[in-house]
C-alpha cells in the first residue's frame, strides 16, 4: 500500500568535523575524534540508504552514540558536566521548517536530534515495507515493529534526554513537546493500523475491531488536536492527514459497531450506526481531496486510492441495505435519531511505544582518554550562536514508487 502513510522529510545537518586540533593531546583522543567523524558520516548515510534494514541502523547508531557520549557522560569520576559537552557545534535543520538550521554547541543537542532522525527513519522503513506489493504476515510484523519502536525513541527523547538541553527548543521546532507529542501519537496509532488489519484479515470479533478502530481514531484526534496551536504554514498538511485518519476509522468504528449490535437483534441501532458510518466515510474522502491539495512539508499519502480505503465504502454501503432489508423483513424496528455512542475499549492490541536505551559508553571512552583532552591548549571558548539564517540542503530521499495495490488490509 504505497502512499498510505504521511511522511515529514528527515532533518539534514551540517558536516561535523570533530577536529579537536589540540585539545585532543594524545593518539587514543585524536582516534576517538576520526571514529566520531566517520560513524557520524556512515550513520547519515544509512539514512537514505534503501538497502539499510532495522538491524543495519541500529549497529550504525549504537556506533555513533557510544562514542558520543563520550561527550556527555562524566567519565572523571565526579558528577561534574563532561568538559567536552561545549567543546562542538552542531547544526540540524527541523521536519517542518524547511532548510532553516538551528544550531547548539551542546554534544546533547546532537545527541537528540540524531536519535530524532533515526526514530524518522524507522516510520519511513515501516511506510516504504507497507508499500510492497504482498506484503507477509513476517513483514507485517516488522511494519508493526519499526512503528512502535519510533514511538518508543521518540518518548524516551521527550522525556528524558531533551529536558538536559540548556537552550530549550524554540517553537515549531523538532524538540518541542507538541511536535515530539504528535509524532509519539501517530506511530502508535500508525502501528494500531496493522493491528486492525490484521483483525480484519483473520475476521476477530467485530467488536474488537469496532473497539480497536475507536481507539485509533481517537488517537489520531489526539494528534490533530496537539497541533493546533501551531504555525498553521507549517503543520496544516499533516493535520489535514491527521484528521483524513481520524475520519477513516470512525467510519470503520461505526461500521463495526453497528455489526455488533445486529448480533443483538437491534436493527435500527444497527442501521443508525451504519448511516454514521457513511457519514464519516464520505468526509474522510472529502478531506482527502482537501489533503492533496495543501502545500506544506513532507510526502503526499493517497489513501483514498487504495483498495484498502475503497473496500471499506463498499463494504459499509452493502452493509447498510442489508440491514435495512432485515429490518423491513423481520424486524420493524425505529431508526433513532442520534447514533449510538461508542462507549468502546480495546482489550488487545493497543500499541505501546517499544522501550528505547541508548547503547553502554564505548570502551575507547576511558578515564586516562578523557584527561588527554586539554581544553587550555584549545582555541579559546565560542560559544556559537544559532545560525537560523543560514540554510543546509535538505536530505534527497528516494522516492516511493507504487507497487500494484493488491488489496492487502495489512497497511
Amino acid at each position: 500500500m504505497t502512499h498510505w502513510f504521511h511522511r515529514n522529510p528527515l532533518k539534514a545537518t551540517a558536516p561535523v568535523s570533530f577536529n579537536l586540533y589540540g585539545v585532543a593531546s594524545s593518539p587514543a583522543a585524536n582516534k576517538i575524534c576520526n571514529d566520531l567523524r566517520t560513524t557520524r558520516a556512515r550513520l547519515l548515510d544509512m539514512f537514505t540508504d534503501t538497502t539499510c534494514t532495522p538491524e543495519i541502523m541500529k549497529k550504525s547508531s549504537d556506533e555513533y552514540f557510544a562514542l558520543l557520549q563520550g561527550f556527555i557522560l562524566p567519565l572523571d569520576g565526579t558528577t561534574q558536566e563532561n568538559k567536552l559537552r561545549f567543546i562542538q557545534n552542531f547544526r540540524w535543520t527541523d521536519t517542518l521548517q524547511g532548510n532553516m538550521a538551528s544550531a547548539q554547541q551542546d554534544a546533547v543537542f546532537e545527541l537528540v536530534s540524531m536519535a530524532f532522525n533515526v526514530a524518522i527513519w524507522y516510520t519511513k522503513f515501516a511506510s516504504r515495507l507497507a508499500g510492497k506489493e504482498n506484503v507477509t504476515e513476517d513483514e507485517a510484523k516488522d511494519v508493526h515493529k519499526s512503528l512502535k519502536i519510533a514511538a518508543g525513541i521518540f518518548k524516551t527523547l521527550k522525556e528524558t534526554h531533551i529536558p538536559r538541553l540548556i537552550t530549550p527548543a524554540e517553537k515549531g521546532r523538532d524538540l518541542e513537546p507538541r511536535v515530539i507529542d504528535t509524532y509519539i501519537v501517530q506511530s502508535q496509532a500508525e502501528a494500531q493500523e496493522v493491528a486492525i488489519a490484521r483483525a480484519i484479515e483473520l475476521k476477530h470479533n467485530v467488536s474488537l475491531i469496532a473497539a480497536l478502530s475507536f481507539e485509533t481514531a481517537n488517537f489520531y484526534q489526539k494528534a490533530d488536536h496537539t497541533l493546533n496551536t501551531l504555525d498553521p504554514e507549517c503543520s496544516s498538511k499533516w493535520k489535514k492527514y491527521l484528521q483524513l485518519k481520524q475520519h477513516f476509522y470512525m467510519a470503520y468504528a461505526h461500521c463495526y459497531h453497528g455489526q455488533t449490535i445486529l448480533a443483538g437483534d437491534k436493527c435500527g441501532e444497527a442501521i443508525r450506526s451504519l448511516q454514521e458510518a457513511e457519514k464519516f466515510y464520505s468526509r474522510a474522502e472529502a478531506l482527502c481531496k482537501e489533503y492533496r491539495q495543501m502545500k506544506g512539508p513532507g510526502s503526499t499519502a493517497k489513501p483514498s486510492e487504495q483498495l484498502f480505503f475503497k473496500k471499506l465504502g463498499t463494504f459499509i454501503k452493502n452493509t447498510l441495505e442489508k440491514c435495512q432489508r432485515e429490518n423491513s423483513f423481520i424486524y420493524f424496528h425505529k431508526v433513532p435519531a442520534e447514533a449510538p455512542a461508542l462507549e468502546l475499549k480495546a482489550s488487545y492490541g493497543l500499541a505501546e511505544p517499544s522501550s528505547f536505551e541508548l547503547p553502554p559508553l564505548s570502551a575507547q571512552c576511558t578515564p586516562e582518554v578523557y584527561a588527554s583532552f586539554d581544553l587550555t591548549k584549545g582555541p579559546k571558548e565560542d560559544k556559537a550562536k544559532a545560525k537560523h539564517d543560514e540554510e543546509i540542503k535538505p536530505v534527497k530521499e528516494a522516492d516511493l514508487k507504487p507497487q500494484k495495490d493488491t488489496g492487502c488490509v495489512v497497511s
